[in-house]
């Protein structure tokens, strides 16, 4: 649903509970409820007990522990406030997700989790969760994962330096391919200009881990204590390759045993604790072979018809057959310009790199055949294989993970600076108990 239909939905309960009189109101059940105001939109009751409900039912299937029904409520209500935040920003944007990009993305979840789409509505009935409501809740994590890449994309460069400083680290460490199961607890400091408030971001963290060494579950931890974005997911990091560790964890993963937490590590944002779940895997190569092609491609144009064009690219396939030179021709010939002037070379070639019409004419050529022609999307085609090989591509492959983990590292910082700074620059109003709790909280914090 749109969000001006949904904030125009929200304002007429708003208008009608406000008019009803109060003889009406006491032979009424109340229905709903205004629990806060987001800039101009708001949360309903409603939303926010399924919400409850859905990350309750997920944290009970994984077997984690909950926290008490105040703290749970408190940080989805305001997992709920970042949420409209964001999904307003995009509605400002123009942002909007397709049905057919919806259904198409529904698809993918279903297919990984190894289900049928009857199974997987089955599984959100068991969870309390319509069809309906997992559809328009898929849709706006689209919608603000989308924001929150255009929003915190722009601040984040990643230079060659910083890779090649990155895989040194790792070589000097001895670093493999095994993959870790992360998970993540951190804990904010209100004022970093503070020592007051440094110091007891620091005691919490220390109490934390002390309990969660005495057998408190590290995943009920995140949910209830950690400032994490995915704290409600207990703190999960999913699967990390050695490559793609987080900076500050990357010297302590490969020594940690698993399920035993890491020491209080610090840095300019706060104080993080993380646990190695699980682990597996290890040093494997990573090898696929590779085609050194060139080719000839003839582009049919308002000048060249169709016709012209297949019939050139056949003439000088003939001449090719009568002993003519290949380079020679696609220099002269060619309308490939960056090919065609260096005699039709496209050098070393990979699965997935061309069109399918140029990809399946190269992996069934034979070496030296002159294969063709044939047309693709460009035109039309006589390509030739000279060579193949097998290729070690772990270094390249190391490369591109190292720049992905720098890239992801520093967004997973400057989103939670993002989300603090749009969740601070929000007009934000809550109503009935929570408007209490909230002067409560005010009352009881020092001046």
């Amino acid at each position: 649903m749109k969000a001006t239909l949904r904030h125009a939905v929200k304002t007429l309960l708003l208008v009608v509970a406000a008019t009803l009189t109060l003889s009406v109101q006491a032979e009424r059940k109340l229905l709903d409820q205004v629990v806060a105001i987001v800039d101009d939109d708001v949360i309903l009751q409603t939303e926010l007990e399924a919400r409850i409900n859905t990350i309750t039912t997920r944290l009970q299937a994984q077997g984690t522990g909950l926290p008490p029904r105040d703290v749970l409520e408190d940080r989805v209500l305001e997992q709920l406030i970042t949420e409209s935040i964001q999904l307003q920003m995009a509605d400002r944007m123009g942002m909007r997700i397709s049905d057919n990009e919806l259904n198409e993305t529904m698809d993918n979840i279903v297919e990984r989790n190894g289900m049928t789409m009857a199974e997987f509505e089955q599984q959100l009935a068991t969870e309390g969760v319509s069809f309906r409501q997992a559809r328009e809740q898929i849709r706006n994590e689209m919608l603000t994962s989308r924001v929150q890449q255009r929003q915190v994309g722009n601040r984040v460069r990643v230079t060659d330096r910083e890779v090649d400083n990155y895989l040194q680290a790792i070589e000097a460490r001895g670093g493999n391919n095994a993959e870790y199961r992360l998970a993540y607890i951190f804990i904010e400091v209100d004022d970093a200009d503070s020592e007051a408030s440094v110091d007891a971001a620091r005691a919490q963290a220390a109490r934390l881990r002390q309990q969660i060494v005495e057998g408190r579950d590290f995943r009920e931890v995140a949910v209830a204590e950690s400032d994490a974005s995915n704290a409600l997911e207990g703190g999960d990091m999913g699967w990390r390759t050695e490559s793609q560790l987080p900076s500050l964890v990357a010297p302590v993963v490969p020594e940690l045993p698993v399920g035993e937490p890491s020491q209080v590590l610090e840095n300019n944002s706060g104080f993080h604790l993380v646990m190695v779940m699980d682990k597996r895997g290890g040093g494997e190569k990573q090898v696929i072979q590779q085609h050194r092609v060139r080719h000839i491609l003839i582009r049919p144009s308002e000048a060249v018809p169709d016709v012209d064009a297949e019939a050139k690219i056949r003439d000088i396939y003939q001449q090719l057959t009568d002993g003519a030179d290949f380079a020679e021709l696609a220099r002269k010939h060619s309308d490939d310009p960056v090919s065609g002037s260096d005699g039709g070379n496209l050098g070393w070639v990979s699965r997935g790199q061309m069109v399918p019409a140029f990809e399946q004419a190269m992996l069934e050529a034979d070496l030296n055949e002159l294969r063709g022609p044939f047309r693709s999307q460009f035109g039309w085609h006589i390509l030739q294989v000279q060579e193949r090989r097998q290729k070690d591509i772990s270094g390249d492959v190391k490369r591109a993970e190292a720049r992905q983990a720098i890239y992801r590292r520093k967004s997973e910082t400057e989103l939670q600076n993002w989300l603090r700074e749009i969740r601070d620059e929000a007009f934000v109003e809550f109503k009935g108990e929570y408007a209490r709790d909230t002067e409560t909280q005010e009352a009881d914090s020092p001046s």
